[in-house]
């Protein structure tokens, strides 16, 4: 196999990597804000329940929780997984870092002095507004750095999408070097990685800055 062969072959797995990151991006980071809202909520029910979602997805390792969400409804329900298993990976990855992200968002909301919310109550804000137009940009602000490293260590954990015999790139570089006996792909595999998040430092870094009030 020539290096353009295999360059156009793990092209594929590169854009199912890329669709991974982004399908988890988008629905970890805002669920992310909720799990950490319903973290603050008063009853004891709720807050209890998230606390413990929270404490399993961070305890336990992502690759056995994509075998849960994969076999669980097969073994628990006898459903049919031939095509359940691109939607077991997207579930299984935002599920663990919407966990992540809701620890990091309550720690942004958390630095916030209760001051600013009695600021916003004196001034006729309702919660929803302080939330929204004080609360929030400031918590952006001072979260984009965990965010940044989480982001980051999302692209290399896509990787694991492997254990569900998923052709991303990761998976086609092990398929590729078995059978080309080859650490070329590997190669080919680490500098995608680095790459994407070389791009994903510039991309968080311009974010922040846009958000820097002292200019």
């Amino acid at each position: 196999m020539t290096f353009s062969t295999m360059l156009s072959t793990m092209a594929s797995g590169m854009w199912k990597t890329f669709l991974i990151f982004s399908l988890t991006l988008i629905g970890s980071l805002p669920l992310g804000m909720v799990v950490a809202l319903l973290r603050r909520s008063r009853l004891a029910v709720v807050s209890g329940f998230i606390k413990g979602y929270i404490s399993i997805m961070r305890g336990t390792p992502l690759m056995l929780q994509l075998l849960v969400w994969y076999f669980g409804p097969f073994y628990l329900f006898g459903w049919n997984i031939a095509n359940w298993r691109f939607p077991a990976i997207i579930l299984g990855f935002v599920l663990n870092y919407a966990a992540y992200f809701a620890e990091i968002y309550r720690g942004g909301i958390e630095s916030i002095p209760v001051g600013q919310y009695e600021a916003a109550e004196v001034l006729g804000y309702t919660k929803t507004q302080t939330f929204m137009k004080i609360i929030l940009p400031q918590v952006i602000k001072i979260i984009m750095p965990s965010v940044t490293n989480e982001v980051i260590t999302l692209v290399k954990d896509t990787s694991l999408a492997f254990t569900l015999a998923y052709a991303e790139v990761f998976s086609l570089a092990k398929q590729i070097s078995a059978s080309q006996s080859s650490f070329m792909p590997f190669l080919i595999a680490g500098v995608f990685y680095f790459v994407a998040n070389y791009l994903v430092e510039i991309a968080m870094a311009r974010i922040e800055k846009s958000m820097d009030y002292y200019k």
